[in-house]
């Protein structure tokens, strides 16, 4: 039996594990939290939906935009995300990829 994580990797390779849970992007008092100025307090969030087995993200209003592969999102909106999708807070970008676990811990990609 094998579960499946996702992770959002940072240019630096930073991984950041996706929850099956909803969670807060921004600067200040978040789930995952980025220190660029270009990313508000409150940026976004990303939600798991357990029926679809799927990531949604949805920008809050911000001044710099949210964009999956270098496309603005609209406010308010929620947009799929898939694997390889190339997600950006502001001017941080951020790769989504999808890992495979084993029950046993041996992890596949």
């Amino acid at each position: 039996m094998s579960l499946t994580s996702w992770f959002l990797v940072s240019g630096g390779g930073t991984r950041h594990r996706l929850p099956r849970e909803m969670i807060f992007v921004g600067r200040d008092d978040c789930e995952l939290m980025l220190q660029s100025r270009s990313v508000d307090k409150q940026h976004a969030v990303i939600n798991y939906e357990p029926n679809s087995d799927e990531h949604k993200v949805k920008d809050l209003g911000s001044l710099n935009g949210t964009f999956v592969n270098d496309v603005r999102i609209q406010e308010q909106i929620y947009v799929t995300l898939k694997i390889d999708d190339k997600l950006r807070f502001g001017y941080d970008i951020l790769s989504i990829y999808c890992c495979f676990l084993s029950v046993s811990g041996t992890q596949y990609e």
